[in-house]
């Protein structure tokens, strides 16, 4: 891995654990609850986070350059909520804008078994022929669209070794309550996890971190069970203990009730 790859992953991912905090809900389903102003939603939770995962348009409109964390872009995109196929994406952005954005990483969807299972194949290959030559990790994202069914161990390992293969850096998939450990060890890449839909309680969100975490998870991409939170910074807080520290779902629910209540 040349020097320019291994500094940026190593920026994004201190000691190989990361806690990325994703913002790019718009992209596909316009102004979210809670994140109407991204840049006031994510304030709180900067001092707890090790990377930023958004499109270019929020980069450049909510958030300061100076002082920013680490950034991995968005650059895929072009389908809504109210289209037709959430699978049918394309690439949005150009390797000249990556890299004048400063980009630590990117951040592509691909839709295994989906009608455009080819075409976002295809997008993620032709980024990563693109990044290679700047040092620039991609990241993989295993997208289900709306077939929400398709979270079980055995589609999620077959998405997540196909983008490994096609040259991904790192991926992120959701986590599954049976076989998590089978997705991660037929993985060859870094394995990060999505939080999907929002949990029912805040132990909840621990417990699903910390069960992926100790079956080989590196971290986590978690956006909406964060900063949809009735206390977003004592979660990130929280989140952040487990990842780094390997805090129990019970000490790092300790630590969330003692940061709600310092609030």
């Amino acid at each position: 891995m040349d020097w320019g790859m291994e500094n940026r992953l190593g920026q994004l991912m201190p000691n190989g654990k990361c806690f990325f905090m994703p913002i790019d809900h718009g992209y596909f389903q316009g102004p979210t609850r809670r994140l109407e102003k991204p840049g006031e939603t994510i304030k709180p939770l900067l001092p707890y986070v090790d990377a930023i995962f958004c499109t270019r348009g929020v980069l450049r409109s909510a958030i300061a350059p100076a002082g920013s964390k680490p950034i991995v872009l968005r650059v895929s995109g072009c389908t809504s909520m109210v289209g037709k196929d959430l699978a049918n994406e394309e690439l949005t952005t150009s390797i000249e804008e990556i890299i004048r954005l400063n980009a630590a990483a990117v951040g592509i969807s691909i839709f295994i078994g989906s009608e455009y299972e080819r075409e976002t194949l295809k997008n993620l290959a032709t980024l990563v022929n693109a990044c290679e030559g700047y040092g620039i990790p991609v990241m993989a994202v295993t997208a289900v669209g709306r077939e929400l069914d398709k979270r079980e161990y055995r589609y999620l390992a077959l998405s997540c070794r196909i983008a490994a293969e096609l040259g991904a850096k790192v991926v992120k998939t959701y986590w599954c309550d049976e076989h998590f450990d089978k997705v991660v060890e037929g993985c060859p890449v870094p394995v990060i996890m999505a939080g999907g839909p929002k949990c029912e309680t805040d132990l909840e969100v621990l417990e699903f971190v910390s069960d992926g975490i100790q079956k080989g998870a590196v971290g986590i991409n978690l956006g909406r069970n964060v900063w949809q939170s009735a206390h977003p910074a004592a979660m990130a807080k929280a989140l952040r203990a487990v990842v780094h520290d390997n805090a129990s779902p019970k000490q790092a629910h300790e630590i969330f009730k003692e940061a709600k209540e310092n609030k």
